[in-house]
């Protein structure tokens, strides 16, 4: 077996098979260390142990297969006469110390984003290469950067230095061009017939999502993330004729105070009309950053971590059963604007020809308000200038706050106390305009690295999310009381939601106790506190708002106003970016690619267990989300 493997490495291409036997190697041990990371998730039975090691063995080499191009090529086009040189030696070693530093570097960035996110590279990984500036930055702020990559490159240099015998094996091996083509040919179609035959679904063999991540390799889900940020629904789901799909969900989103108004077949346009006179109030609806709603001690926290929020619940209208449609930010604020479910792939928001879109901002300019998108950030992170400039609001974003007014800040943005003071800035200058305003208001200071301004609360700056938490918790309580001095308080209806909840992960696909979120309206002067604990979407929340205000209006909204709402509709949309569900009664219907659909009972720890399938939900699941998606790519949703 030795003399077989020295065979293989006495050989000009056996650099390259000795470069993948590095790949796997490292990807092996970083396999194995997520494993050990997530004993108590990952269910230790025989299959999914063999399977994700037997897998993931398979996607380290056709991974190695992509990664070595460059060094296929460079040993197929380097001559003799260089290649056997002395000199030549440290070149090939510095490649190699290049690329084991590269691949030792990716494994630790797997390591913190498994930490973050407990999955491999997704989607979210793609994003984070575009908005570079914001990632490393985040990085550099929560991690001590410098230290971890000196140590990549004295374990890289390490790595060259013992496997340099090896290396030395195929020096002096001269090999013509013509005979070096024939094995550059070879290496060379092997990622072209993996990139035609493989794809990121074989590894789904078990019902453990843990289990189905750690099979993956996590360069290559970063490759085919990339492939896929944009996924057809009809090409990758179930579907049914698209008439028909209309048609039902036509029947489907009428409510008792809704009139058809469209004939168009495939238009949800519908006028909603309000029993009693309008109430113009102003309206400011906060949206929290990774909120999740058992961070709140209402919801069974006890941290105490949100005990302002917690007081403000007990005075105001709190919905205790709602889930956000996704797990970033864009997703959140899809649902919260615009009031569809999500469609594959990446959000509306930050897609191409997403203008002029029926939003909740339109909406409230119709009946003479002010519309503003009030962001701690700069908002060209995740298209946000874009998306809002163009569906009805006024961006107002980190630019408008001037060095003096900020007391902190880190890569995300300035800190939301400052935030707050420049949305209070904005209502008031709207106001004395005489004009009502909707201010929907982003937050930042709940995400890594956990930065915030010292004193403010008992938890230390960059320790934990908890502290985090309890900053924002403290810097919306401040607005509050510095609203109430205001002569528009009474006036003013204020509306606390999270974007998405601070994790994702579990032993399910979709585990809907990840998806829960708080949503709360405050209004001492106008609404009755109490308790909604009806199951409901972040997509109603802007019906349900639009109904409180009593407005009637056209409507193209998949939403629904919850108190108007028969008993039984109740439904959720919970998504990552592949994975669509569907949330009724204690059943969640699941969609992903490849025509996949299962019908399973979900249990509020993480976990689901698989039913029969159940015909009548299935085929509601599609409708939605097949019409959502097609209403998008067509243009019905302007």
């Amino acid at each position: 077996m030795k003399s077989f493997f020295r065979k293989i490495l006495a050989h000009r291409f056996g650099l390259a098979a000795l470069m993948a036997i590095v790949l796997v190697a490292i990807s092996l041990l970083t396999r194995s260390a997520l494993l050990i990371a997530s004993l108590q998730r990952v269910e230790f039975t025989f299959l999914n142990i063999v399977g994700l090691y037997l897998l993931g063995l398979f996607y380290d080499l056709v991974n190695a297969s992509y990664f070595i191009i460059p060094l296929v090529l460079y040993l197929w086009l380097t001559p003799n006469g260089l290649f056997t040189k002395k000199l030549h030696r440290y070149v090939v070693y510095v490649i190699f110390l290049l690329f084991t530093f590269g691949l030792l570097f990716n494994a630790s960035s797997e390591w913190f984003f498994w930490e973050e996110f407990n999955t491999r590279y997704n989607f979210i990984a793609v994003d984070y290469l575009v908005y570079t500036t914001e990632v490393i930055g985040n990085i550099r702020q929560s991690y001590p950067i410098e230290l971890i990559i000196g140590a990549e490159l004295v374990v890289a240099a390490l790595i060259v230095f013992l496997i340099r015998p090896l290396m030395e094996l195929s020096f002096s091996y001269p090999i013509f061009f013509k005979g070096r083509s024939y094995w550059a040919t070879g290496l060379l179609a092997l990622p072209v017939v993996f990139f035609f035959t493989v794809n990121n679904k074989i590894k789904q063999f078990s019902f453990n999502a843990y289990a189905n991540e750690l099979a993956g390799n996590g360069l290559y889900e970063l490759f085919s993330a990339y492939l896929n940020n944009e996924l057809d629904y009809e090409t990758f789901y179930n579907k049914i004729d698209t008439d028909s799909a209309f048609h039902d969900v036509r029947k489907l989103v009428m409510t008792s105070e809704a009139d058809s108004l469209q004939e168009f077949p495939l238009s949800l346009e519908r006028k909603i009309h309000a029993s009693g006179p309008e109430k113009k109030l102003n309206v400011v609806m906060i949206s929290v950053e990774s909120f999740s709603a058992d961070f709140m001690g209402v919801f069974g926290n006890e941290e105490n971590i949100t005990p302002r929020l917690d007081s403000l619940a007990n005075h105001a209208l709190l919905f205790t059963n709602v889930y956000a449609t996704g797990t970033r930010t864009v997703r959140g604020l899809e649902a919260l604007t615009l009031c569809v479910p999500p469609t594959p792939g990446q959000s509306i928001v930050r897609r191409p020809n997403n203008e002029n879109l029926f939003s909740l901002g339109s909406v409230f300019n119709s009946k003479g308000y002010e519309s503003k998108y009030i962001y701690g950030g700069y908002g060209y992170f995740d298209n946000m200038n874009y998306f809002f400039d163009n569906n009805g609001y006024t961006v107002v974003d980190r630019t408008a706050l001037s060095d003096e007014e900020i007391d902190y800040e880190n890569i995300w943005g300035v800190a939301d106390e400052n935030l707050f003071t420049l949305a209070m800035r904005e209502i008031d200058s709207t106001i004395k305009t005489g004009k009502p305003i909707f201010a929907q208001v982003m937050t930042v200071s709940n995400h890594r690295p956990f930065t915030y301004p010292d004193g403010r609360i008992d938890i230390p700056s960059h320790t934990s999310r908890s502290g985090a938490v309890k900053y924002t918790d403290y810097a919306i309580g401040k607005f509050i009381n510095e609203a109430r001095k205001k002569d528009w308080f009474d006036s003013t209806l204020f509306v606390i939601v999270a974007d998405h909840c601070a994790r994702s992960d579990g032993k399910s696909d979709l585990p809907i106790n990840k998806y829960k979120i708080p949503l709360m309206m405050y209004s001492p002067a106008t609404i009755t506190p109490g308790t909604m604990d009806r199951l409901m979407s972040q997509i109603d929340l802007g019906p349900t708002l639009l109904g409180l205000l009593n407005f009637s209006y056209t409507s193209k909204f998949y939403g629904y106003d919850i108190f108007k709402l028969e008993p039984g509709r109740e439904r959720a949309f919970i998504s990552t970016y592949q994975s669509l569900g569907y949330l009724k009664h204690d059943t969640l219907i699941l969609l992903q690619p490849q025509q996949k659909k299962f019908t399973l009972i979900p249990n509020m720890d993480g976990s689901a267990a698989t039913v029969a399938e159940n015909p009548k939900l299935l085929r509601e699941a599609i409708v939605w989300y097949q019409t959502a998606s097609h209403g998008f790519k067509n243009g019905l949703m302007k």
